[in-house]
């Protein structure tokens, strides 16, 4: 059976790809869960406006995304810890301390976006990556000082 890939399908495809698959598993696994059309000319054309209509509102996410990273350059947090000797933190600081950080700051910023790449552990200036969009990452400085 031909079927015709709405999403990104990591053994068949990409969006609009035309594939060949055995009938039950267009019929059990496919068809059911959205993943894909049977193939037909009005399908076809459907899948084009949903083309159309993604493809608007990527480039709309793209640029609030790109015009929160500009104001996102500008911004430095501070997360205030309670440290031990030789100013080792208690724990570390984890994406949820650096979003509630960026909320006060009126930012509202998903914990999943902020990636560090090693546990912040100790007091300091660290610069800290946020992925707003897969194309678009920005960077802030987040400052660790005694409670």
């Amino acid at each position: 059976m031909k079927v015709i890939l709405r999403q990104n399908f990591e053994t068949l495809g990409k969006i609009g790809d035309v594939v060949e698959v055995k009938n039950g598993y267009a019929r059990n696994h496919l068809l059911p869960r959205g993943i894909a059309y049977a193939a037909s000319k009005g399908n076809i054309q459907a899948l084009e406006e949903e083309k159309k209509v993604d493809e608007k509102r990527n480039k709309q996410e793209l640029n609030t995304a790109e015009l929160l990273a500009s104001e996102l350059e500008k911004i430095s947090v501070t997360i205030p810890v309670q440290v031990g000797e030789e100013d080792k933190i208690f724990g570390a600081v984890t994406t949820q301390m650096i979003t509630d950080a960026l909320k006060e700051k009126e930012f509202d910023i998903d914990k999943r976006k902020i990636e560090i790449d090693e546990p912040i552990k100790s007091l300091g200036i660290y610069g800290v990556n946020i992925k707003l969009h897969p194309s678009v990452s920005t960077k802030i400085k987040v400052w660790v000082v005694r409670e």
